[in-house]
């Protein structure tokens, strides 16, 4: 799953690779970005360290991480990032996804995350959860559009979101985001 590009009608998921911190420094540069999750845009050497380790892959067995970078076909050009921790056997991920300001209130936000939870779902990942700041709206609306609900709780100041699929095959969810992966 991790090594798979994801094709939707106008993005590339594209497997994260360590090259790919040059154009993400300038796409993630906005102090915007960081008004709920907090901290500072990373320099090009702190991002491309970030993405070294990303790349490695987690040092427990028991947890996967898939990072992608999201590419605009039509531009040639990155526009953000989506991810998933995955635990639990494969059974349980953890997503979070950001897009450069640049980007933003176009709908890639919104396939990109589709997709990666649709992915997800169609691998057998049966739970789905993002956490996402209660003043985020547009997270709030990305998370809905993905198939996920808010829960009661709350983390470190945020909502607890999560989508629910019994069979992991998608067929009981609402995921509204297409997905093929390309060899």
């Amino acid at each position: 799953m991790k090594n798979s590009t994801v094709r939707t009608r106008r993005l590339d998921l594209v497997p994260l690779a360590v090259a790919h911190a040059d154009e993400m420094t300038g796409v993630l540069a906005d102090p915007a970005l960081h008004t709920f999750i907090g901290g500072a845009p990373l320099t090009r050497p702190e991002l491309r360290a970030r993405y070294e380790r990303l790349a490695a892959g987690s040092p427990d067995p028991a947890v996967v991480w898939c990072n992608w970078v999201v590419r605009v076909r039509a531009e040639d050009r990155l526009a953000g990032t989506v991810q998933a921790t995955v635990t639990g056997g494969g059974r349980t991920a953890e997503v979070a996804w950001v897009i450069g300001t640049d980007w933003q209130g176009r709908g890639i936000a919104r396939e990109a995350a589709g997709a990666l939870v649709g992915l997800l779902v169609d691998r057998g990942v049966r739970t789905v959860v993002a956490h996402v700041h209660p003043d985020h709206a547009a997270s709030a609306g990305v998370a809905r559009a993905a198939g996920l609900a808010p829960t009661d709780e709350e983390q470190d100041g945020e909502i607890r979101w999560e989508l629910r699929s019994p069979t992991g095959d998608g067929r009981d969810g609402e995921v509204r985001g297409e997905s093929r992966t390309a060899p």
